[in-house]
C-alpha cells in the first residue's frame, strides 16, 4: 500500500508522527551516547602524541561536525518555507537553530580545553575557530531576529534571508584548513580513509549519531511546541485541547 508521505508536510498531521516518534530517537539517542562515552574514554587507547588530552574529540568533533550540518539543514528548510511558502518548513527552521546554536557552542569550548595543552592558549585567532564563531553568531542571529519581529510570517521570511546568505560560512568552516595555514589540525576523518585506533573509530562513529539522534529529538519536541503556539487559533488545536483536558 502507498504512503501518501506529502500529507505529513501539513503541522496537523506532522504533529501526531512527531510525538510518536520522540520517544524512539531520545531512547536511542541515551544509549549510544552512554556507550560511545564508554568506549572513548575507556576502551579507547590513549594518543601516541596528544596523550588523554585527545579524548576530547569524542565531544569536540561531533559537535563541530553537528553545528554546520544543522545549520545547512535550518537554511534548507528556511529556502523551502520562503521558496514554496510552506508554513512546517519555516517552523523546522525555528526549531533547528537552537540546537545547532547548542552544538556550536559545545565546539567552540571544547575546542578551548582542547587547544589549551596543545597550543598553550585557550584562543587563537584562526581561521577555522573565528569561522566557528560567526557561525554562533549566525544562529544567535537568526533566533533574534525572527524573535524580534511580532508577525510569524515577516519574521519567517526575514530570518529566512539571514540564514541562506549565512550557509556561504559553513563551506567556510570546512576547506579553512586547507586554504589557510592554520593551527587547527586537518580532519581527523577523510575519505581516503583514517589512521585511527578501530576503538577511537567506533567511540568517534557512535557519539556522532548519538549526536544526530539527540539532534532530532529535541527539534521534533520544539517543533511541536512551535505547532501549538502558531495554531493555537485553529479548530484541530481547540479539539485537542480539549481531549488532553
Amino acid at each position: 500500500m502507498a504512503i501518501n508521505w506529502f500529507k505529513y508536510s501539513a503541522p496537523t498531521t506532522f504533529y501526531g508522527l512527531a510525538g510518536k516518534l520522540i520517544p524512539w530517537f531520545a531512547i536511542s539517542a541515551a544509549v549510544l551516547c552512554m556507550v560511545g562515552l564508554y568506549i572513548g574514554f575507556v576502551v579507547a587507547p590513549a594518543d601516541a602524541q596528544q596523550g588523554e588530552f585527545y579524548r576530547i574529540i569524542f565531544i569536540h568533533v561531533p559537535s563541530s561536525i553537528l553545528s554546520m550540518f544543522l545549520y545547512l539543514i535550518m537554511a534548507a528548510y528556511a529556502a523551502m518555507g520562503l521558496i514554496f511558502n510552506t508554513r512546517l518548513s519555516s517552523m523546522m527552521a525555528s526549531a533547528i537553530a537552537p540546537t545547532g546554536a547548542l552544538f556550536a557552542f559545545i565546539s567552540l569550548w571544547t575546542g578551548a580545553l582542547w587547544g589549551k595543552p596543545m597550543w598553550g592558549a585557550w584562543w587563537v585567532w584562526d581561521a577555522r575557530l573565528t569561522s566557528e564563531l560567526i557561525l554562533l553568531f549566525l544562529y544567535l542571529g537568526f533566533i533574534s531576529l525572527h524573535a524580534s519581529i511580532d508577525d510569524p510570517r515577516r519574521a519567517d521570511r526575514a530570518a529566512a534571508l539571514l540564514a541562506i546568505v549565512g550557509s556561504v560560512n559553513v563551506p567556510i568552516i570546512y576547506f579553512s584548513v586547507q586554504w589557510w595555514n592554520t593551527l587547527h589540525q586537518g580532519s581527523t576523518i577523510k575519505f581516503t580513509g583514517t589512521s585511527m585506533h578501530i576503538a577511537m573509530q567506533q567511540a568517534m562513529f557512535t557519539m556522532l549519531v548519538a549526536c544526530w539522534l539527540y539532534a532530532i529529538t529535541v527539534t521534533l519536541m520544539r517543533v511541536r511546541s512551535i505547532i501549538l503556539e502558531r495554531e493555537r487559533h485553529t479548530k484541530w488545536i481547540t479539539e485537542l485541547a480539549e481531549v488532553k483536558s
